[in-house]
């Protein structure tokens, strides 16, 4: 019986051998985004385009005939498309499902260069929001430029089941003190 005991320990080492090392290949932590610039807006800053986005966004959803929750992290993604000219993020607001205001993310606006882009994470276990949850985006330009892209993107896993999917925002408001035809 010796032989199988010997078999049983070399199976047991190389099972825990093996969780280790997929233990110790991931990383210990988000790396950090990019710092954001910061600007401010004059009287001299003259208006030519800008939009409100409104983002619907889901902090969890049901699942076994609404018996349980599935949580998710929240990823807001806004994307300057324009190739030669920044934006100017004046506004990141979150709402719950009531439409109060649970956080306002800029203290100061943001600019985004070129083809730039930047995020705001909503943790999973922050279920603050609720299902009906949404962003409020507003941004600016001196000149008219290709709309931006904002964009959610949900997440969330347990064992081994997994869901994601993505919420587009819309644009609700629009301005342009341009004599052009207003941006769609």
């Amino acid at each position: 019986m010796k032989p199988y005991r010997y078999i049983y320990l070399a199976i047991a080492v190389i099972i825990l051998a093996s969780c280790e090392s997929t233990l110790k290949s991931q990383p210990d932590a988000i790396p950090a985004t990019p710092l954001q610039k910061t600007v401010t807006l004059d009287n001299n800053f003259k208006i030519a385009s800008g939009q409100t986005f409104y983002v619907p966004v889901y902090s969890h959803i049901y699942h076994h005939n609404r018996q349980e929750i599935f949580e998710l992290a929240v990823t807001l993604s806004i994307r300057n498309t324009d190739l030669t000219n920044p934006i100017i993020i004046t506004s990141v607001r979150y709402y719950n499902s009531e439409g109060k205001l649970v956080k306002q993310y800029l203290e100061r606006p943001i600019q985004l260069e070129p083809l730039a882009s930047t995020d705001f994470f909503i943790n999973r276990n922050d279920t603050s929001g609720g299902l009906g949850a949404n962003f409020i985006v507003e941004w600016v330009a001196q000149t008219e430029i290709s709309e931006p892209i904002v964009e959610a993107v949900m997440i969330g896993t347990d064992f081994q089941q997994g869901i994601s999917f993505i919420s587009p925002g819309r644009v609700i408001k629009s301005q342009n003190n341009n004599k052009r035809s207003p941006l769609k």
